[in-house]
C-alpha cells in the first residue's frame, strides 16, 4: 500500500440534475411502500424499477412496477383497467404529486424548472413476467426469493473518518450538506444560493492517513445575477471551513470557487438529468471498486441496492470490530438464485485475521439472500428518498429504520464466528 499520495473525490448537491432524478425515483419507491402499508398489500410483494429523466420544465418517469390497487387506474365500477398486453394501467396522479413535492422541497421555482409548472409524464407499467418469475418462483424452489438480477456489489469501510468513510468523499459531502442547510434555513446570503452545486476535495495522505486538504473546488448556482466568483467564495468559504473541521487546509491550497464565473441557470434547465448517473458519488468516491449498478428507484429485491447495502454493513462492522483498518467486500449474484455465488474480502494488508476465514464467518453472521438481507436490515419501508443525496453510506441510522446498514451491531457475532472458525481449524 502507498503511504504518501493525493486522492480526490467529488460530491453533487440535491439540486444537481441527476440527483433531482434520483430523488424523484426514490420518492416513487417510498410512495409504493407507503401505499402498500396503507392498503394491506404485503410489502414483500412490492416491485419498483423506476427511472426518471428531467430537462427544461419536463420530467419523464418510466419503469416497471408491482403496486397496490390504490395506485392503479379504475373504471367507474372500480374495476382495474389494463392495457392491450393485460398490464394494469398506472394511475399517474399520486406519482406526479410525489415528483412535484420532491422538486419543491429541493427548491426549484425558476422559470426553466418549476415544481408547479413542469410537465410530468408517468410511463410506468407492470413488471415483466419473465423478471417476476426469476424472483418469485425461486422462492417456491429454494425457500427464499431469488435475486432480482445478476451482478457484483461492493462494500467498503476505513478508519479515516468517524463514520468509517474515505476522507475526500466525506468532506465533499459535508461541504454541500452545510451549504444546503443554510440555503433552506434562509441564512444570510446563503439564502441566495441555488439548489444546484458540486464540490471536490483533494486530500494529501501521509503515512496512510489524511494529513491536509490541497485542492478545493466548489461550483454553486446563485440566484443573484450580480454575483461573481469572489462574492460566491465570500458566501461559501465559512461552510467549507466548518465542514473540514480539524483537517488542515494547506497554506498553498488552491481554491476554485465557481471558476467559470456566473452560475445562474442550474438544475435540469441547465443540463439534462437521469437516474443513476452518480454512482461513485453515491458510494465511496472512487476509493473502492464499484459493481456498476445504481441504487435509486429500485426496490430491495434488486441486489444492486440491497446487496450493496449489506456489503457496506459487513465491511463497516469488520472495521468497527478493529479487525482491519480498511475492508472491501464483494458479493456476486445470479438472477433467480438466492444465495450469493461468491464472497470476497480484501483487507489491504491491514487485517488482523485471515481473509479466507473472515469470508466464511460473514456467511455465518448474516443470511445474504435477498430475503435475508431485507429481513436483517428491515428494508421493506419508505426510507429511500433521504438516501438520494449526499451518499448512501456514512450516514446516521434513523429511528424510522433508514440507513440501517450503518449500524455496527454485528461486532460480537462476527468475533464469535471467527473464534469458531479458529477452533474448527
Amino acid at each position: 500500500m502507498r503511504q504518501n499520495y493525493y486522492f480526490t473525490s467529488e460530491s453533487v448537491s440535491e439540486g444537481h440534475p441527476d440527483k433531482v432524478c434520483d430523488r424523484i425515483s426514490d420518492e416513487i419507491v417510498d410512495l409504493v411502500y407507503r401505499e402498500a402499508r396503507k392498503t394491506g398489500m404485503d410489502p414483500w410483494d412490492v416491485r419498483v424499477a423506476c427511472e426518471t429523466l428531467a430537462t427544461t420544465n419536463r420530467v419523464v418517469i418510466a419503469g416497471e412496477v408491482r403496486v397496490p390497487d390504490s395506485l392503479l387506474k379504475k373504471d367507474k365500477q372500480g374495476n382495474i383497467l389494463t392495457d392491450a398486453e393485460d398490464f394494469p394501467i398506472i394511475n399517474p396522479t399520486k406519482f406526479k404529486a410525489a415528483a412535484r413535492k420532491a422538486i419543491r422541497e429541493i427548491g426549484y421555482e425558476q422559470a426553466g424548472f418549476h415544481w408547479k409548472k413542469a410537465r410530468i409524464d408517468v410511463l410506468l407499467h407492470g413488471q415483466s413476467a419473465d423478471i417476476a418469475q426469476g424472483v418469485d418462483n425461486a422462492s417456491d424452489r429454494q425457500g427464499d426469493e431469488g435475486a432480482g438480477d445478476q451482478g457484483i456489489m461492493f462494500g467498503y469501510a476505513c478508519t479515516e473518518t468517524p463514520d468509517l468513510m474515505p476522507a475526500p468523499l466525506y468532506y465533499s459531502h459535508k461541504i454541500l450538506e452545510l451549504m444546503a442547510a443554510a440555503r433552506h434555513a434562509g441564512e444570510g446570503d446563503a439564502a441566495k444560493l441555488g439548489p444546484d452545486a458540486k464540490s471536490q476535495v483533494t486530500v494529501r495522505y501521509e503515512n496512510g492517513r489524511p494529513a491536509a486538504v490541497t485542492q478545493i473546488v466548489v461550483s454553486t448556482q446563485h440566484l443573484d445575477e450580480s454575483w461573481d466568483s469572489r462574492k460566491v467564495r465570500q458566501v461559501v468559504e465559512p461552510y467549507i471551513r466548518e465542514a473540514l473541521g480539524d483537517l488542515p487546509i494547506d497554506d498553498d491550497c488552491n481554491w476554485y470557487i465557481n471558476p467559470t464565473g456566473k452560475f445562474v441557470i442550474g438544475g435540469p434547465d441547465g443540463d439534462t438529468g437521469l437516474t443513476g448517473r452518480k454512482i461513485i458519488v453515491d458510494t465511496y468516491g472512487g476509493s473502492a471498486p464499484h459493481g456498476g449498478g445504481a441504487f435509486s428507484g429500485k426496490d430491495t429485491t434488486k441486489v444492486d441496492r440491497s446487496a450493496a447495502y449489506a456489503a457496506r454493513y459487513l465491511a463497516k462492522n469488520v472495521v468497527a470490530a478493529k479487525l482491519a483498518d480498511r475492508c472491501a467486500i464483494q458479493l456476486s449474484y445470479a438472477i433467480g438464485v438466492a444465495q450469493p455465488l461468491s464472497i470476497y474480502v480484501d483487507l489491504y494488508g491491514t487485517g488482523k485475521v485471515d481473509e479466507g476465514k473472515l469470508e466464511d464467518a460473514l456467511r455465518k453472521v448474516m443470511d445474504l439472500s435477498p430475503t435475508g438481507i431485507r429481513r436483517h436490515l428491515d428494508l421493506n419501508k419508505p426510507i429511500y428518498a433521504k438516501t438520494s443525496a449526499y451518499g448512501h453510506f456514512g450516514r446516521k441510522a434513523g429511528r424510522d429504520g433508514s440507513f440501517s446498514w450503518e449500524r455496527t451491531d454485528l461486532i460480537k457475532a462476527l468475533k464469535e464466528a471467527l473464534r469458531e472458525e479458529a477452533v474448527a481449524a
